[in-house]
């Protein structure tokens, strides 16, 4: 059967469940307390040994555990949905039933549920993009029982973090550990609440770093995930991932499942990633996300397999730089296709997460070292990041994602479909969501963007350079037909 990526912050809520459970709960955690006051003697002291026993050697999560979920939150998200009209239906006409003839839209609520993790003692939440994504309302509780109104301050698709504000003061927070530092093996709590059981803590460990799924539903995503056996399920999205100490070193997202629950694997952004997200939303109210400006591939045991003797490349590690971005940072600083970076900044380097991430935690004009492998001989390159307008500045609050804002999933229209229309290039819509600007325009899924604002769209790195706001778009249908949009605030 094949096996599907799930974010888990789409659940319906429901109150009589988490009713019965919250009795449950109580009642159990009585009985746990009246069990721990009692003095027990847990040295072991019959049976066979074959290891000593080492008092305060073995891992104690209920410190992390009893600190931890205070900070952490249910989060209601409101969203409207539009219920199709009822079209003209003579059978009711004859028997004189009345029927709607007005074309105004209808809409219905509908309640998803994910979690959120507080970060600052005035009311800064983070949690996932997908959670908060076409909420039109959202409400938070908090651990203590107390309920808020929150407002969404900032999103970003490509990590699928968001960061929302409730107006409150003095809450219980959850600081940032290092998720640079979580070793193999290291035991974790996820806290969230799954199916609407708020407050629910597990415990796994670090199964694996910097996990590429091609999971996040944006062309342009960083992933760079921690997975874990800690059991989560939908609703735990946006929730805290803990270590021992009780800090957050990631933010649960999503599981890999053939049944749509748990079945061993969990996987979260990591802190390093949704720290820096965070601190961009807040400061600036856009994530100032730097980019380096090639395309490369792992240089693994497969790609020396299939490459490597013609490349003369025999040693895994590092990965092949393949393209060189005209006017890009790594064009500018001197990277040469050809090229294996083996280290950013100190860090090795063996696959293309690490890459992502790594890059990630940078802002446009910051300088990274790259440690190079150029004819056999190792180089050091200074390269100055620069951003998705391959400049080397930072973008204003009024610079837009041009994907983020038309809604949509896209590809490069390709040889072929432009030799056919007879177009240099473009980007077709292979994907329309609801709320975005193709959407209120009716641009059905086919299209093909050759202009945007008079300029021109040859390809996606076009479309993802772009940050003006949409005044108009160009382009062709697959059948020929041209058309031209206008839009309007």
């Amino acid at each position: 059967m094949k096996q599907a990526f799930l974010f888990l912050g789409a659940l319906s809520l429901s109150a009589a469940v988490g009713g019965v459970t919250s009795w449950y709960v109580a009642n159990s955690s009585e009985r746990q307390i009246e069990y721990i006051e009692r003095e027990v003697e847990r040295t072991p002291q019959l049976g066979t040994h074959f290891a000593a026993y080492e008092e305060g050697k073995y891992p104690d999560l209920t410190y992390a555990a009893e600190n931890a979920v205070k900070a952490v939150v249910n989060i209601e998200a409101v969203q409207q949905i539009e219920v199709p009209q009822r079209g003209y239906d003579p059978f009711l006409e004859f028997f004189g039933i009345p029927q709607g003839y007005d074309n105004e839209p209808r809409y219905r609520e509908r309640k998803a549920g994910g979690s959120g993790v507080i970060i600052s003692q005035d009311g800064y939440i983070v949690t996932n993009n997908h959670v908060v994504d076409g909420a039109t309302k959202l409400r938070v509780k908090l651990n203590d029982g107390r309920a808020f109104e929150a407002r969404l301050i900032g999103r970003d698709s490509a990590t699928d973090v968001a960061l929302l504000k409730v107006e409150a003061e003095d809450l219980p927070t959850l600081p940032f550990g290092s998720s640079d530092a979580l070793r193999l093996g290291e035991w974790v709590l996820a806290i969230g609440s799954p199916f609407d059981l708020q407050s629910t803590i597990t415990a796994g460990i670090v199964s694996a770093k910097a996990r590429n799924l091609g999971a996040i539903p944006n062309d342009f995503r960083i992933e760079s995930f921690i997975q874990t056996d800690a059991v989560v399920n939908p609703g735990n999205s946006g929730g805290a991932l803990v270590n021992a100490r009780g800090e957050l070193v990631g933010i649960n997202t999503l599981i890999k499942s053939q049944t749509g629950s748990y079945i061993g694997y969990s996987f979260a952004v990591p802190e390093s990633i949704v720290k820096k997200v965070v601190m961009d939303l807040k400061e600036y109210g856009v994530v100032q996300r730097a980019l380096l400006g090639i395309r490369f591939a792992p240089v693994d045991q497969d790609f020396i397999d299939r490459e490597g003797k013609e490349l003369g490349i025999t040693e895994i590690g590092g990965v092949y730089v393949a393209q060189v971005i005209d006017g890009g940072a790594a064009s500018e600083a001197g990277v040469r296709k050809g090229d294996v970076i083996v280290a950013i900044d100190g860090h090795k380097i063996s696959s293309s997460a690490a890459v992502q991430e790594l890059i990630a935690r940078h802002k446009p004009s910051d300088k990274i070292i790259l440690s190079v492998k150029r004819d056999g001989k190792m180089k050091q390159i200074d390269v100055v990041l620069r951003n998705k307008a391959d400049k080397p500045e930072l973008l204003s609050k009024e610079s837009v994602d041009i994907i983020e804002a038309l809604g949509g999933k896209f590809r490069d229209a390709g040889e072929k479909l432009c030799r056919q229309l007879e177009i240099r290039g473009g980007v077709q819509v292979i994907g329309v969501k609801q709320e975005g600007l193709l959407a209120r325009a009716r641009v059905r899924e086919g299209f093909v963007i050759t202009h945007i604002n008079d300029r021109p769209v040859y390809s996606l790195d076009d479309l993802r350079r772009m940050s003006e706001r949409m005044e108009t778009m160009d382009g062709v249908y697959p059948n020929g037909r041209s058309a031209s949009y206008v839009f309007v605030e």
